[in-house]
Order: C-alpha cells, then sequence, then structure tokens
C-alpha cells in the first residue's frame, strides 16, 4: 500500500513539483528572449534615426551649398575684390554653419579631384556630399583652428586594439561641392563641417532619440561618433562633466563594424558600463569604412526590472504551491484512505481472519463501491468456505480411490487432444492448399498457357509488346511466390530459410510500367537515376510493392503535374553496406507535426481514400529484412529513403 500511496501522491503532486515549474521556467525563458528583442529593436530604431539625421546632415549641406552655387549673390561676387569674397564667405559659413567654405576655379579644382571625389563628381557638372577624412595637414591649410579642434588626445582603453598612436589629430568632415558655372568664373564651390567635438551634432542625435515626448520621456542613453575605433564626438561621460573624448571601441565591435562592415545590434561595455548598443559602419567618398555612428542605452534599468519581474513570477509560484499543495493533499487523502483500509483488510483475511470486512468507508463514488462489493465477496467466501471444510472429508476419501483412474484418463486425454488439435490444423491446412490450388494456380496456368500462345501466334510481331508480356509472366511468378509462402506455412520443412537475392534496379524500372497509367493522366515528369546497387536480400515481389507504394503516394500528392525523381545508389549505414532508393517528389510535402507517424498503421492524409496502411506494411517488409525506411520533407515536396543492406551483410 506504500507504493499506492506513493504514486497517488506523486500523482497529485506532479503539476506542483514538476510541470509547474518547468511551464514557469519556459514562461521565464520565453518573456526573456522576447524582452531582450524588444531592446534590440528599440535600439536598432534609435540607430536608424540617428543614420536619417546624419544623411538629413549631409543633404541640407549639399542643398545649402547647391543653393548658394546658383544663386544671384555668387554671380556678383565673382567679379569683385578678394577681400569682399572672403568676407562674404565667412558671412555665409556662419549662416550655414559651416567650417570652411571657399569656391575653387576649374584649372585648381582639377586637380584637388585628384584626391577628392566629391570635387571630381562637381567637376562633371553634379552637386556631391559625402563623409571623407581630412589628415591634420589638410585641417591646417584650412584652418589651425580646426586642426586645434580636430586633434583628441587618445586614453587607453581595457579590450581595445593595442596601439603605439597617442593622438587623433585627423577630423571627420562632411565634405560637400557643388559646380559654379558662370561667364569667366567656371569652378567648384566647397563647404564642409568638421564632426570632431562637434558637440551640437552629437547632442542634437542624443536629444532626437532619448528625448522624445512621443516615447515616454527620458531614457539613460548615449550617441557617439567614432572616427575608425575613437571617439571623436559623444556625451559618453568619463566623469560628471567630462566627455570620453578619445576612448576608444572594444575590439569585438571593430572586427564586426569596421573589418566587416556589419551593423552591432547588441549588450556592449561603452567606458564604464554596459548598454544596449546600436553600431553602424560610415562610408567615405572612397567607399572606404572609415567609422562608426552609435547610439545605446543604459542596460542597468532593465536587467533591475527583469530581475523584479523574476522576483514577482517566482512569488507568485510559490504562493499558489503553498496554497495548492494542501489541497491536493487532500483530496489525494480521500483516494488512499479507502484503500489502505481495504489492503488492511485483506491482510486480515489472508490470515485467516474471514470474518474481517470494510464496513462503511464514507465514500459514494467508486472506492465505496468498491469496497461494498468486497464485503460481498468476502461474505460469499467465507460461506463457501464452511461448505468446502464440510466437502473436504468426504473428498480425500475418494481421491485415493479415483486418482489411478484419473492419472490414466488425463494421459489418454492429453494424447487425443493432441491429435484433435493436428488434426484440426492439417484440415485447414487442406482447405487452404486445395483453395489455392483450384482459385489460383488454375487461373495463373491458364494466364501462363495463354501468353506462351500469344508469343507463338504473334511470332515476329510479338516483339512490340514483348515487355508487357514479361511483366505477365512476372506477376505469375508473383503469385506462384504467394503461394509458395502459403505452403511455407503447411510444409514449413521445405520452404524453411528461402530467401531471394534481389537486384533493386530492374524492380525500380518495372515498377514504373506498372504506374504508366497514371502518369499518363498527369503532366508528370520522371527523373531517374539507377546507379550500380549490391544486391540485396529481400523479395523481388515484396520489394516492388514497397515502391509502387512509394510512388502512388508522390503521384496523388503532386496532384497534376510536378516531377518525380528516383535514385539509386550504393550507401554505407554504421558499417554495413546497402543499396538505397530515393523518392522524391514536387508535392506540398508531409504536415511538419505528423512527420514522426506516416508508418503508423491507418494513418493517411487522404480523408475518405485509402486505409492507411501502405507506409506501415512496406516499412514491415522492409525492416524484416534488416532495411528501414526514412521520410522527410524539403523546400518543396517530400523525400522518402529506402535503405536495405546488401545480401553479404
Amino acid at each position: 500500500m506504500t507504493s499506492v500511496r506513493l504514486r497517488l501522491l506523486i500523482l497529485a503532486l506532479l503539476p506542483l513539483i514538476f510541470l509547474m515549474p518547468l511551464l514557469l521556467l519556459l514562461g521565464m525563458t520565453r518573456w526573456n528572449s522576447d524582452y531582450d528583442k524588444v531592446l534590440i529593436a528599440n535600439v536598432e530604431s534609435d540607430l536608424r534615426i540617428a543614420e536619417q539625421y546624419l544623411e538629413q546632415l549631409m543633404n541640407g549641406t549639399g542643398r545649402d551649398l547647391s543653393s548658394v552655387a546658383n544663386s544671384t549673390e555668387m554671380a556678383n561676387l565673382l567679379n569683385r575684390s578678394v577681400t569682399a569674397q572672403v568676407s562674404y564667405f565667412r558671412t555665409k559659413r556662419h549662416m550655414l554653419g559651416l567650417d570652411f567654405l571657399y569656391f575653387i576655379p576649374r584649372d585648381q579644382a582639377k586637380e584637388m579631384a585628384k584626391r577628392w571625389p566629391v570635387i571630381d563628381t562637381a567637376l562633371g557638372g553634379r552637386h556631391s556630399t559625402e563623409i571623407d577624412i581630412f589628415s591634420h595637414a589638410d585641417l591646417s591649410d584650412i584652418s589651425d583652428d580646426m586642426a586645434e579642434q580636430a586633434s583628441i588626445d587618445l586614453i587607453d582603453t581595457e579590450a581595445a586594439v593595442p596601439t603605439n598612436r597617442t593622438v587623433e589629430d585627423r577630423g571627420m568632415i562632411v565634405h560637400s561641392a557643388s559646380p559654379v558655372s558662370l561667364p569667366g568664373h567656371d569652378g567648384v564651390l566647397v563647404g564642409g563641417i568638421l564632426l570632431n567635438r562637434n558637440l551640437q551634432f552629437i547632442d542634437t542625435i542624443n536629444t532626437l532619440v532619448y528625448l522624445n515626448a512621443v516615447t515616454g520621456g527620458e531614457r539613460q542613453g548615449t550617441a557617439t561618433l567614432f572616427l575608425e575605433d575613437v571617439r571623436v564626438s559623444t556625451n559618453v561621460r568619463l566623469f560628471e562633466d567630462v566627455r570620453a573624448l578619445g576612448t576608444r571601441v572594444s575590439a569585438a565591435v571593430r572586427g564586426r563594424v569596421l573589418d566587416q562592415g556589419q551593423t552591432w545590434l547588441d549588450r556592449a561595455f561603452v567606458v564604464n558600463d554596459w548598454y544596449i548598443s546600436g553600431y553602424l559602419p560610415i562610408i567615405d567618398s572612397f567607399g572606404d569604412r572609415v567609422g562608426m555612428l552609435y547610439v545605446g542605452f543604459l542596460e542597468a534599468p532593465f536587467s533591475a526590472a527583469k530581475r523584479a519581474a523574476y522576483i514577482w513570477m517566482l512569488a507568485a509560484f510559490v504562493g499558489v504551491l503553498l496554497l495548492s499543495g494542501p489541497l491536493f493533499l487532500w483530496l489525494a487523502k480521500g483516494i488512499f484512505s479507502p484503500l489502505e483500509r481495504m489492503t488492511r483488510v485483506m491482510s486480515r483475511v489472508e490470515r485467516g481472519d474471514l470474518s474481517a470486512r470494510n464496513g462503511d468507508l464514507g465514500t459514494k463514488d467508486e472506492i465505496g463501491a468498491v469496497g461494498a462489493h468486497l464485503d460481498s465477496l468476502l461474505n460469499q467466501v467465507q460461506e463457501r468456505d464452511q461448505k468446502l471444510r464440510a466437502w473436504a472429508d468426504e473428498l480425500n476419501q475418494r481421491v485415493d480411490q479415483r486418482t489411478a483412474e484419473l492419472k490414466a484418463a488425463n494421459a489418454k486425454l492429453e494424447q487425443t487432444f493432441k491429435q484433435l488439435v493436428m488434426s484440426e490444423k492439417l484440415a485447414s491446412i487442406g482447405e487452404i492448399t486445395a483453395g489455392v490450388a483450384h482459385e489460383i494456380n488454375n487461373p495463373v496456368a491458364v494466364i501462363q498457357g495463354n501468353v506462351d500462345v500469344m508469343r507463338e501466334t504473334l511470332g515476329e510481331s510479338a516483339k512490340s509488346v514483348e515487355t508487357e508480356l514479361n511483366l505477365v509472366d512476372q506477376q505469375v511468378t508473383r503469385i506462384d511466390a504467394i503461394v509458395g509462402k502459403l505452403l511455407q506455412f503447411a510444409r514449413p520443412s521445405e520452404f524453411s530459410g528461402y530467401s531471394e537475392m534481389t537486384q533493386m534496379a530492374p524492380v525500380v524500372s518495372d515498377c514504373l510500367v506498372l504506374v504508366e497509367h497514371l502518369l499518363s493522366r498527369r503532366q508528370i515528369t520522371v527523373v531517374t537515376d539507377l546507379q550500380d546497387a549490391p544486391l540485396v536480400r529481400i523479395d523481388a515481389g515484396e520489394m516492388q510493392q514497397v515502391v509502387i507504394n512509394l510512388i502512388v503516394n508522390a503521384i496523388q500528392a503532386m496532384g497534376d503535374e510536378g516531377t518525380l525523381w528516383l535514385e539509386l545508389g550504393e550507401e554505407t549505414r554504421d558499417g554495413h553496406a546497402g543499396a538505397r532508393l530515393v523518392v522524391r517528389d514536387t508535392g506540398p510535402g508531409l504536415p511538419p507535426d505528423k512527420l514522426n507517424a506516416v508508418f503508423d498503421p491507418f494513418f493517411t492524409t487522404k480523408q475518405a481514400e485509402g486505409t492507411g496502411l501502405g507506409l506501415s506494411i512496406s516499412q514491415t517488409l522492409v525492416q524484416r529484412c534488416g532495411g528501414l525506411i526514412t521520410a522527410r520533407n524539403l523546400d518543396q515536396g517530400a523525400e522518402f529513403t529506402v535503405w536495405v543492406p546488401a545480401a553479404e551483410e
């Protein structure tokens, strides 16, 4: 009874001690995965906003420059003095928010076009705006202030790629050029914005992304512009009021974004804390990856929220466990208490106390009915025990007298019974054999005889239907084999151990002829690749039954059109050589949730058609010779593979 109690307790507590924790674990895992996906989706959206702002800045710079190049002021300016031109360009530069703005005559522009594709494009008559990297010398030629603004001391950063450089003095420039075609003044108007230490640019991105009133206010986010792996413009803080200019990105991020050109969307360690980060490669006018654009928000608040959610779910689980555990135990007790009482009664009966009874078990359900029925049976047992004791003395006297007679009669009865069973079996076998001989062999002989007559009558004309006549011969032989199997039951000593060596390729070819009537009614293309395969030890008729079943299933699955592939070859499995036949179609495939059940008896996907036994019988025939049929879905259609061990295996 202890085992019953234990099993009942397990059944009662199983949902609590196993299923509910499992469901909780699966739910928390799925929720954690979905939560992380939402964070990644958010940072990806933030990165697209930053990217669009950079593109807007570049497009706006190009439009402003093109407007100046095509303005009436520009036409009048080029006829004025150099001083007036310098003053005009200074005013326009401040007005448009540019760091430099100047005009280059065509002759000089041709030389500079060799260095800068944007100028070369402008000489071709189209304005162009790209990101370009200016050397320290290039910046100094334009302005010492720009060179000084671009120069940033490098700060040793953990996990970054090692470097011997101590300063980054190059400048990342929004480089724009627009063609100027005026009488006597043909050239290029060039302007640009230095992004190094450009706090207005980076703070605007941060404001657009993380101070969006639509998304609910401020998030703890940062934005950064990298020249290669160096932060040249950022609102990431080293300290409270010190921006992390000159710090470098980790080697993992650099490898993914700069070396491989991929977008990074994952958690990353940024200077002094973990952020949900997005890094986007920046391409210059030469098509090279020269930097990165980064946005990210602090991971800590979201990690704290996840921990709080985990704690809440665990607390809820513990609460449910504490409330439902006693209830389940109380319900289980109502089952095993009556069972324990009945067990005690049966133990007393086994010890000889036939007066033991269950009495009222206090329940009107099935267990109460079993207890009452057990008491009724015990009453009958006690009554019969009394009668048996009375008969025992009389029987003991007669037993000795009849023992010898019974032994002799019993021996004769056993012999007679064996003869009767053998007679019945022989009679049944005789009926079956006679039926086979009369109902099958005679018609088969007629068929075979008529085929021979057809060959003799047609003579040379029989060659046009020789294939069909040969197939009739083969099917007659198959019928003979079936009769042989019946005879094996009748005369097992004559047929035991018989096994046929079969060549797979002719079997497959014959099967195609047998299903030609199905193929001819549909637009189905048959592609065969029947390579050499070892002999297998299986009846050719049984193998033909398997192949025809697979081909017919494939034809029915494809409907009116499709392609049927039949591939035969040699394959070794687990060190055993064998023949492999693949039947593949272009139908809708098997239901994914039913893929493991296709070989079960009575399984079918054709409602109201067939019995669902074809694949089950085919699997049985193949497994009987040591082989196996497997099924899988392809991108289009299904594939069945029949593997049969070679005869020598």
